[in-house]
């Protein structure tokens, strides 16, 4: 499959054909601010929730387990033995119980909330691990009140101790840490402020992960803020996506994403995509055909791999044809790591306007104990004022360029 090619900001001057404007509904290529916005960030959480109770399990496994594949809110997999049925990890996983992945993705919005302006590592530093380690919050997994830093993985741990505990330049403290879409799998906020803007969230979301990860987990944020950029463009769809993404992508991360993209094209069910899908992702992928046991090269810096989440959730977009419920259960049934590959797919089908099922949300808000719209109206309205923050700062460069013997002002 031939993606068309992007201009510098991702979008793209004509689509393929597979997949045009006609096959999504008014609803999705008219979806106003507030409602991709608000689409992407409870789609995200429903995603999560709905993936975390299969995590880390093949898709023949969960055929097993469910008697067939799951098509909404599940119990744990482990049924009551979920405190001690994995000492290391004793969450609370399904029941419509969200994860680390919404946690971190609601804490990065209310950093913009605070901070009300483009966001940088220093951000991370001054506001996100502050949030992480000093305030106590409902924590559904845990089915308690916690600080966040007792939820988040190992991977996300690294940010406070290299920024709060080492001092580490946020910079760069991303560098050593375990290579995995810890960063990616929140950068959805990135996006929404940056909406119909690939380049921009891009670059942001790369300043913002470096306090957080490096190579391709680094680079798998920036283009999961991308792609979600790319969704709020008027008339977007998930072929307009993947092409903004690999405009932007680079090595391993670009390669990946192709290839799983062009795997995804032929089909149009995500039960027949399930293996094809991996297939594709394989050689790109450090974990290995086991995910609990992963290989001695997994999650090391490269320039040649590629986390898995990012390329399926795309991959899955395309096989839905943009459609939430089609991508997410796809995200879903895929297994391995899919609570973080529901939760990409779940904001970029909500970011391009597909509704989120009502009830879903409703079960997870309330599961969750958790106001899953509040921070899309808080988003919303920072969205707007970066977004006239950034004309009048555009106006003054454009003034002061003129006056230097530059182009003139635009109109």
């Amino acid at each position: 499959m031939t993606y068309p090619t992007p201009d510098h900001n991702g979008t793209t001057a004509s689509l393929d054909e597979r997949v045009t404007t006609a096959s999504l509904d008014e609803r999705v290529t008219t979806a106003s601010l507030d409602e991709r916005v608000t689409g992407a960030l409870v789609g995200a959480a429903v995603g999560d929730a709905l993936g975390g109770p299969v995590e880390g399990y093949s898709p023949e496994q969960i055929l097993e387990r469910h008697g067939g594949r799951v098509h909404g809110v599940v119990g744990p997999w482990n049924g009551d033995d979920w405190r001690t049925a994995r000492p290391l990890a004793p969450y609370h996983k399904g029941d419509g119980h969200v994860t680390d992945d919404t946690l971190m993705t609601h804490a990065l919005v209310r950093v913009y909330g605070t901070v009300r302006d483009h966001l940088d590592a220093y951000a991370i530093a001054e506001h996100l691990v502050p949030d992480l380690i000093s305030n106590p919050r409902w924590i559904p997994e845990l089915e308690a009140e916690a600080l966040p830093l007792q939820r988040i993985f190992l991977a996300e741990k690294w940010l406070v101790a290299r920024l709060h505990y080492g001092h580490v330049d946020p910079r760069e403290a991303g560098t050593g840490n375990i290579v995995n879409c810890g960063a990616a799998m929140y950068m959805a906020p990135v996006g929404l402020v940056n909406a119909a803007n690939p380049a921009a969230a891009y670059a942001e979301a790369l300043d913002v992960a470096g306090a957080h990860q490096s190579s391709y987990g680094r680079e798998a944020a920036g283009v999961l803020a991308a792609a979600v950029a790319a969704a709020c463009l008027p008339g977007a769809t998930p072929d307009s996506v993947v092409a903004a993404a690999l405009s932007l992508a680079k090595d391993g991360t670009r390669a990946a994403i192709e290839a799983v993209c062009e795997v995804a094209a032929r089909h149009s069910d995500f039960e027949s995509a399930l293996a094809p899908l991996r297939a594709a992702v394989a050689p790109y992928d450090t974990v290995g055909p086991d995910y609990r046991a992963p290989s001695l090269g997994a999650r090391r810096p490269s320039r040649l791999h590629a986390i898995e989440e990012l390329p399926v959730a795309l991959g899955m977009l395309l096989v839905s044809g943009g459609d939430f419920r089609h991508a997410v259960l796809g995200a879903v049934n895929y297994g391995r790591d899919c609570d973080s590959i529901a939760t990409m797919a779940g904001a970029l089908a909500g970011a391009l306007g597909s509704p989120v099922p009502e009830d879903w949300a409703k079960t997870v808000a309330e599961a969750s104990r958790l106001d899953l719209w509040e921070p899309a109206a808080t988003l919303t309205k920072v969205a707007r004022e970066v977004f006239e923050r950034d004309v009048r700062r555009r106006r003054a460069h454009e003034a002061a360029f003129a006056a230097i013997g530059g182009a003139g002002c635009s109109g």
